[in-house]
């Protein structure tokens, strides 16, 4: 093998593939519009904007996804979440 062949085949070894998974929250009949929209931004990250979106979408829809990462970035997310009484899966 040449050498720039063995420098991509090192390359591509190394690559490791990250499945990307969905932090969904599940509508209820329990907590407020504005206690979701205050966790989606505490915890997600979100703008008020894109927590009232997701909001709206739980609420009509009955789930959203309101994040996309690995397990290990999600699972705090999740916690937090339902640590806050609401329901959300890592599907």
């Amino acid at each position: 093998m040449r050498e720039q062949e063995l420098v991509i085949a090192d390359v591509l070894e190394t690559v490791e593939t990250t499945e990307v998974l969905d932090l969904v929250v599940f509508n209820d009949d329990v907590n407020t519009f504005d206690h979701v929209i205050e966790t989606l931004i505490r915890v997600c990250k979100h703008t008020p904007e894109q927590a009232e979106q997701c909001t709206w979408i739980i609420h009509y829809r009955g789930k959203c996804t309101v994040k996309q990462g690995s397990f290990e970035q999600l699972r705090p997310m999740r916690d937090a979440i339902c640590e806050a009484g609401i329901d959300a899966r890592i599907i």
